[in-house]
C-alpha cells in the first residue's frame, strides 16, 4: 500500500509546489542564457556620458534659468512662492540662528533658546523631558555646533509650521469626506513611497538651490504623515459619540470643534511628531541643495572622508532628533502644570530671553567652552584603531557578503541582456501578482530603459535586494525573539525606537569608519537603517498569533523550533510580507545617501547631478529611475502579500 500511495502523492506535491517549480525553471533558464549572452545588450553608459534625454533636460534647465526673471509664470508664481518661503525661513533664522537686524548675533541667543525650549518641554511634557531638553541643547553648544544646530532647527520649524498649516485641515477634510479620502489616499501613498531626495532635483529647477528649496522639499515630504494621521484620528472617533452630539442639536462645526478634535487630539499630536521627525530627516538630506545646518557639515565631512567631523555633526543630529521626539511623544498625554510652576517657568524664561538679547555671553555660545574637538579626535582615533586592528573581522565579513551575495546578483542583473532581464521580471511579476503586476513591471522597466540608465538601475537593484535579504534575516531572528520574549522586547524596543528617529545620514558614519568608502558600506548602512521597522513589524506579527494555537502546538510535543517554523511564522505571513515591503522602501531611500560613500550607480548619478551642472539631466533621470524601481518593488511586494495572505 505504501508503494502504491507514493506515486499517487507525487501529482499532489507537484500541484502544491507548481508555482515554485515554474519560478525555479525561469531562474534556471535565465542562468543558462546569461552564460550564453553575458555582457551583450546591457545598455552601459559611462559616468560622464549623456543620452539625448539627459541633454534635453539640461537644455530645459538652461532655458528655465535664462527666463526666470522674464517669464510671467516665474515672475508671478514660482518666484513669489520662493520669496515668501525664503522670507519666512530668514525670519526664523534671524530669531535664533543668524545675525540680524543690525546685530552681530541673533535676536534670541543661546541662553534664551535653552530657556524657551525648557519651558515648552515643561509645559507639554513634564519636568523630566524638560531636563532632557535643556541638557540636549546645552550639549549642542558644547559640541561647537550651536549655529549649525539652530540653522537645522530653523528650517525644520519653518517647514513643520507650513506643513501643519496645510496638512491638518486637509487631514480633517479627508477624515470627514469619503470622496476626499479616496482622492488623497493614492497621492499620499505615492508621496510616501518616494525616497526623500527625489523631491530635491525638480524643486531646484523651479526654486533654485538654497534654504527656500530645502524648506519646500521638506514641507512636501513632511506633510503626508500629518494628513494621513489626522484623517485616521478623525475617522477613529466612535460613531456613537458623533451621533450623540448630533442628537443634542450640535452643528457640524460644533461637532468638529467640541467632539471630533478633542477626541482625536492624542492621535493628531502623534501626527505632529511624525511630521517633525520627517522634516528633520529631510532637512539634513537637503544639504545636497545647499541647505544650511548640520546636514551640510556631515555632507562635506563625508565627501572628504573626515569621520571625526562627520561623527560630531551626526551626534548633534541624533541629540536634536531625540529631544524633538521625546517632547512631542510626551505631549500626547494630557498634563496640567500647576499655576505656580507655569508662571514661575514663564518668568524665568523671560529673564533668560532678556539676558540673551542684552549680553553677548548669553547670546553667543563661548567657543573656549567646547568638547567638539575632543569628540572629533576621539572618533578619528577609534576609526584608525578599527581600521588597523580589525581588518580580519571587518574585511572578512565585507569580502564574504561581497563575493557570495553582491557580486553574483549584480553580475546576473547588470551583465544579462536588458530584454532578458525584463522578460524574467515580467514573467515573475505575472506569477506573483497576475496580469496587473506584470503590466506595472513592464511599464516600469520600459521607463528604466528610457532613462538611459539601465545598467546603473540593475546595479542599484542588486544592492537593494541584497540589503533587503539581510534586513529580513535580521528581522526574523530578532523579531521572533522579541515576539516570544517580553523581556527581550522591553530591552530591544527602546533601542529600535531610538534608531527610527535618527536621520539617514547618521548611519553612514560608523560604517564608514569600519569599512571605508565602498558600496558595501552603503549596503550595511541601509540594512541598519531599515532593520528597526522590519523587526518591530515581525515582532508584533509573532505576538499576534493566538496563544491558544501556540499552546496546542506545544501540547502536541512540538519543539520551540517546530513551533516557530510551522506555526508562528506561517500565521504571521502578513507581517512578514509587510516587513519585506517596508524594508525595500527604507533600503531604497538610502540609495542616494549611500552615493556619498562610494555606492555608485544611481546614487552616485544623483549626487553628481547636484554637484556638477553638466550632469544635472542625468542626475534627474537617475532620481526618476529610483522612483520607478521603488514603485515596481512596492507593487510586487504588495501583490505577493495579498496572494500569500489569501
Amino acid at each position: 500500500m505504501v508503494a502504491v500511495a507514493a506515486p499517487r502523492q507525487l501529482p499532489r506535491l507537484l500541484h502544491r509546489y507548481k508555482q515554485a517549480l515554474i519560478i525555479g525553471g525561469i531562474v534556471l533558464a535565465w542562468l543558462v542564457l546569461w552564460l550564453l549572452f553575458r555582457n551583450i545588450g546591457t545598455l552601459p553608459l559611462d559616468a560622464s556620458a549623456l543620452t539625448p534625454l539627459h541633454r534635453w533636460i539640461n537644455d530645459i534647465n538652461d532655458a528655465v534659468g535664462a527666463s526666470r526673471n522674464s517669464n510671467p509664470v516665474f515672475l508671478y508664481f514660482f518666484n513669489e512662492i520662493r520669496l515668501v518661503i525664503d522670507e519666512f525661513v530668514t525670519f526664523v533664522q534671524a530669531l535664533i540662528a543668524q545675525p540680524s537686524f543690525g546685530r552681530p548675533v541673533p535676536v534670541i541667543g543661546w541662553l534664551g533658546v535653552v530657556g524657551i525650549a525648557g519651558f515648552v518641554s515643561l509645559a507639554v511634557a513634564g519636568w523630566r523631558v524638560a531636563l532632557l531638553t535643556i541638557a540636549g541643547f546645552v550639549f549642542l553648544g558644547l559640541q561647537g555646533l550651536w549655529q549649525e544646530s539652530m540653522d537645522t532647527l530653523s528650517l525644520t520649524l519653518a517647514a513643520v509650521v507650513i506643513s501643519l498649516l496645510f496638512g491638518i485641515p486637509l487631514g480633517i477634510w479627508a477624515g470627514l469626506s469619503d470622496r476626499a479620502n479616496r482622492v488623497m489616499t493614492p497621492v499620499l501613498d505615492f508621496m510616501q513611497t518616494m525616497p526623500t531626495f527625489v523631491y530635491l532635483a525638480p524643486l531646484t529647477l523651479f526654486f533654485l538651490i538654497g534654504p527656500a528649496s530645502a524648506t519646500i522639499a521638506t514641507l512636501i515630504y513632511a506633510a503626508p504623515p500629518a494628513i494621513r494621521i489626522t484623517a485616521h484620528a478623525i475617522r477613529s472617533v466612535p460613531r456613537n459619540t458623533v451621533e450623540a452630539s448630533e442628537s443634542l442639536g450640535a452643528t457640524r462645526q460644533q461637532t468638529l470643534v467640541k467632539v471630533l478634535l478633542p477626541s482625536a487630539r492624542k492621535t493628531i499630536v502623534l501626527g505632529v511628531n511624525q511630521t517633525i521627525m520627517a522634516a528633520l530627516s529631510m532637512v539634513t538630506i537637503a544639504a545636497l541643495i545647499d541647505a544650511p545646518g548640520l546636514g551640510k557639515t556631515v555632507v562635506k565631512a563625508l565627501q572628504t572622508l573626515d569621520v571625526g567631523t562627520a561623527f560630531n555633526a551626526g551626534l548633534a543630529i541624533v541629540v536634536l532628533a531625540i529631544v524633538l521626539d521625546r517632547v512631542t511623544t510626551a505631549a500626547t498625554e494630557r498634563r496640567k502644570l500647576p499655576r505656580w510652576a507655569f508662571f514661575g517657568g514663564l518668568g524665568v524664561t523671560g529673564v533668560l530671553v532678556y539676558l540673551s538679547y542684552t549680553y553677548l555671553w548669553a547670546a553667543e555660545f563661548q567657543s573656549d567652552v567646547e568638547i567638539g574637538s575632543s569628540i572629533r579626535q576621539g572618533a578619528t582615533a577609534v576609526t584608525e584603531w578599527a581600521q588597523d586592528s580589525l581588518p580580519l573581522i571587518t574585511g572578512g565579513f565585507k569580502d564574504f557578503v561581497t563575493f557570495v551575495l553582491i557580486n553574483p546578483l549584480q553580475a546576473l542583473l547588470a551583465e544579462s541582456p536588458w530584454f532578458l532581464v525584463a522578460l524574467v521580471i515580467v514573467a515573475l511579476s505575472f506569477l506573483i501578482g497576475g496580469v496587473r503586476a506584470a503590466v506595472v513591471s513592464a511599464v516600469c522597466l520600459g521607463l528604466l530603459v528610457a532613462t538611459g540608465l539601465w545598467q546603473d538601475s540593475m546595479i542599484t537593484l542588486a544592492s537593494t535586494l541584497v540589503a533587503t535579504i539581510m534586513v529580513m534575516v535580521l528581522g526574523i531572528v530578532v523579531g521572533v525573539w522579541m515576539g516570544r520574549s517580553k523581556r527581550a522586547d522591553r530591552f530591544i524596543r527602546p533601542v529600535l525606537d531610538a534608531g527610527q528617529v535618527m536621520p539617514a545620514f547618521v548611519y553612514l558614519v560608523p560604517f564608514l569608519a569600519l569599512f571605508s568608502a565602498s558600496r558595501f558600506t552603503a549596503i550595511i548602512a541601509a540594512v541598519v537603517f531599515a532593520a528597526p521597522v522590519a523587526i518591530k513589524i515581525i515582532a508584533d506579527g509573532i505576538r499576534a498569533v493566538s496563544p491558544t494555537t501556540v499552546e496546542a502546538s506545544t501540547a502536541l510535543g512540538s519543539s520551540s523550533w517546530q513551533t516557530i517554523v510551522k506555526v508562528q511564522l506561517p500565521m504571521a505571513r502578513g507581517a512578514l510580507t509587510l516587513a519585506a515591503n517596508q524594508g525595500l522602501i527604507y533600503v531604497l531611500s538610502m540609495v542616494v545617501v549611500g552615493g556619498l560613500v562610494g555606492a555608485g550607480a544611481l546614487g552616485y548619478d544623483v549626487v553628481a547631478g547636484f554637484s556638477q551642472g553638466q550632469l544635472y539631466g542625468k542626475g534627474l533621470a537617475a532620481g526618476v529611475a529610483i522612483v520607478v524601481l521603488g514603485v515596481m518593488l512596492d507593487r510586487l511586494t504588495q501583490a505577493a502579500a495579498k496572494r500569500w495572505t489569501n
